[in-house]
């Protein structure tokens, strides 16, 4: 394995056309084995001496975020500097140039930012069920086994196993261990399918570690958190959603306040929460007694709740009224008299005030202000109102010193 990532690092250098093997953009152990281990296989058995590129989808300084992927090519000694990561391949520039073909493992759909890539998509091999009516205009394979590495191992023995070392049996072995929860039947995760290229792979590597060794010490890397920020953190293994151009991050050690009451009136599914204490007045943390909802399976829940609630905040007032806990009356008369003060003041000055400079540490080219002040907008009175509230909420209730 060593040598053959080493010659795909020096493909990269050269002017030619690449098959490129791509995991999701999650990067999990299941993607980042998959697209190794198959890349590696398609290279083996080309015909044409073609060279395939598994491409880890996160950039390089991403990485340690995922313990059980460190933790797992260390195992298997996979040095970090040997694989290729999404920040380091041009895949927009390749396909321009007419020079790419992707292989999608584990995920089937490509984001909005990757759009422009999806004429170059000649395979795809999932384990999830289809999320679009449109499915690539290639060859799509899925079915719903418990690791997309089983279909991997599949691929392998059935097509040319005298291709498969230890080295690979032993990234495969680990990672379906893992996704199906160490073969669990009471999980439920595990299908037929995933168990028999388990038997498999140990029937042709009997060295293969013992199952519960592997799956405990890949759970225990894969929570394991020691070393890593807040930020990197709250980033660990995050899930997003979107809607009206409104972003939502899903993290496995906070939630947003705003969503809990979804959470704890949710039926389908019941989550069986019960509020545990929190280390912060901003945060509202949970033991959730049904163990059985993931967050994959949340995101449907979050997703609608998520509408509900901009389709509340489309109109100014309404804006108001969700965050100052008004009536709509009372926030339309807020939004009157906060329209005339800010008019009224913005009207003193005869000429515009001079804008700040840009700092010399700014992370953007120029400061936003530089194109003038903003105009009177919905946003602006809203932002007065919630200002006017603040001051006479401590007026109201002054502090104690």
């Amino acid at each position: 394995m060593e040598d053959y990532l080493q010659d795909c690092r020096a493909a990269l250098q050269e002017s030619r056309p690449l098959h490129v093997v791509l995991g999701n953009e999650a990067c999990d152990l299941d993607s980042m084995v998959s697209a190794l281990a198959l890349a590696f296989y398609l290279t083996k058995t080309s015909e044409a001496e073609d060279i395939f590129i598994p491409v880890l989808n996160i950039k390089r300084s991403e990485l340690p975020l995922r313990g059980d992927n460190v933790f797992f090519l260390q195992e298997v000694k996979i040095a970090e500097s040997a694989l290729i990561f999404r920040d380091e391949i041009d895949l927009l520039a390749l396909h321009q140039a007419g020079q790419l073909t992707l292989i999608l493992v584990d995920h089937h759909m490509l984001p909005k930012s990757d759009a422009a890539l999806e004429e170059a998509v000649a395979e795809v091999l999932d384990h999830r069920p289809i999320e679009q009516k449109y499915c690539p205009p290639c060859h799509v394979s899925v079915e719903l086994v418990g690791s997309c590495a089983t279909l991997v191992a599949e691929r392998i023995l059935q097509g040319a196993p005298e291709t498969l070392d230890r080295q690979t049996a032993a990234l495969l072995h680990g990672t379906i261990i893992l996704d199906c929860v160490n073969m669990d039947a009471k999980i439920g995760k595990a299908t037929l399918k995933d168990n028999e290229y388990v038997e498999k792979l140990e029937a042709l590597f009997p060295d293969l570690p013992k199952r519960k060794d592997i799956f405990d010490s890949l759970q225990k890397a894969k929570f394991d958190v020691s070393g890593l920020t807040t930020e990197q953190m709250l980033r660990k293994d995050q899930k997003t959603i979107y809607r009206q151009g409104t972003k939502v991050a899903v993290s496995a050690v906070y939630m947003d306040l705003e969503i809990c009451g979804v959470l704890e009136q949710s039926t389908s599914p019941a989550l069986k929460l019960t509020p545990i204490p929190s280390i912060s007045a901003h945060l509202q943390a949970y033991l959730q007694g049904n163990t059985q909802v993931s967050r994959k399976k949340l995101l449907p829940v979050l997703q609608e709740a998520l509408s509900a609630y901009l389709d509340s905040m489309r109109t100014p007032a309404g804006q108001l009224e969700a965050a100052l806990g008004m009536s709509r009356e009372q926030a339309d008369k807020e939004l009157d008299k906060a329209s005339n003060s800010l008019i009224a003041g913005l009207s003193q000055d005869d000429e515009d005030p001079p804008l700040p400079p840009t700092p010399m540490n700014s992370l953007v080219d120029e400061c936003p202000l530089d194109q003038g002040l903003p105009k009177l907008s919905a946003e602006a009175v809203f932002e007065k109102c919630s200002q006017i509230s603040l001051s006479q909420s401590t007026r109201a209730c002054p502090s104690n010193k």
